[in-house]
């Protein structure tokens, strides 16, 4: 028995999707009233239960071989309290309860963010980089993922007997997308989406098929236990050509206003500023994160995935991107409901 935390989020979707592919049974932790309309489609077993409520998943990892933590609070806005409630105490509650059943193997699902936000033209960054440099002040999903992994590093060295592997994704795409891929689309199809800068940085995006499948692997080699994995990219995608490959698919313009980086990025710091002062909900237009996402130089690899646990992207940009844009528009055809948050890794 696997379960899955997440599971009706993107890449959690993606991680049932393709364990029942293989034939695995798939039991996923799913709060009261959750939509599990898709997941009652792959035949899984729905636990009921919450990350804040330790007994609901202590009973949800009863005979599980491996857990496939997906869950978090996403999100480049909101409050800190969430954050941690979500991610590192929620998190924290499912490392006790594996450990307490007994169970023997964990995949953790963490980001590339974990590094820091640095920003440094040609600089490639892998997995023996520090973790937590240079954060932005209001960057509590970065830092929640830090605390989490901090605390899973300190289980392992301390000889937890859950074997536990991380895997760092990066900007995720692909069906069942309910966070960033209205926005995108939006802005292209408006013609108000603006390259920062150049539009020639290579971008750290990844169909979320293709990180599940990086789980599995991970979870399926021995010598993977104790290490990190950045699955992280498809190939070779600067801003310019994923921007144009959206427009493309929805048959729009190409992209080709642009603002200089430094400029977004002291206009997002500016509205974050209000947004705080004013204890706003809603996210301003533009963060300083979605500006580091999406315009900065340094490169994320994922080499150590390809070369130690054989990972390779099935699916690439030119076949994933179109796909993610039928499934949003037909989407939209059945429920035009707007996303709570917006995903970022």
């Amino acid at each position: 028995m696997n379960l899955v935390t997440g599971g009706t989020g993107l890449l959690g979707s993606h991680i049932v999707e393709q364990l029942r592919k293989r034939g695995r049974p798939v039991r996923v932790l799913v709060r009261p009233g959750a939509d599990v309309a898709w997941l009652q489609s792959q035949g899984v077993e729905l636990a009921e239960g919450d990350l804040s409520d330790l007994p609901s998943i202590m009973r949800a990892c009863e005979g599980v071989q491996c857990i496939y933590h997906a869950a978090a609070r996403v999100g480049d806005w909101g409050p800190w309290e969430d954050f941690v409630r979500i991610t590192v105490e929620g998190s924290k509650n499912l490392f006790d309860a594996a450990e307490r059943t007994g169970v023997p193997r964990f995949i953790h699902i963490s980001s590339i963010s974990v590094y820091g936000h640095v920003n440094e033209p040609g600089l490639v960054v892998d997995e023996t980089a520090p973790l937590g440099q240079k954060l932005f002040k209001w960057s509590y999903y970065t830092r929640a993922k830090v605390m989490v992994e901090e605390e899973l590093w300190r289980r392992h060295r301390a000889g937890s007997k859950v074997k536990y592997t991380v895997i760092r994704p990066s900007w995720l795409y692909g069906p069942r997308d309910r966070a960033t891929i209205r926005r995108l689309v939006t802005m292209v199809r408006d013609g108000k989406a603006k390259l920062l800068g150049s539009g020639n940085n290579r971008l750290n995006v990844v169909y979320a098929g293709n990180v599940a499948e990086g789980c599995i692997l991970a979870a399926d080699n021995a010598a993977a236990v104790g290490q990190a994995y950045n699955c992280s990219n498809d190939g070779e995608l600067t801003q310019r050509e994923y921007f144009n490959l959206v427009a493309e698919a929805i048959g729009a313009p190409p992209v080709t206003k642009s603002v200089p980086y430094k400029i977004a990025y002291r206009a997002a710091f500016l509205l974050e500023c209000i947004g705080h002062l004013f204890k706003l909900r809603k996210p301003p237009m533009i963060t300083r994160y979605a500006v580091w996402l999406m315009g900065r130089d340094t490169f994320f690899s994922a080499e150590k995935a390809r070369k130690e646990l054989g990972w390779k992207s099935t699916v690439g940009y030119r076949e994933g991107i179109p796909m993610t844009i039928r499934w949003f528009e037909e989407s939209q055809r059945a429920s035009p409901r707007r996303p709570a948050a917006v995903a970022v890794h």
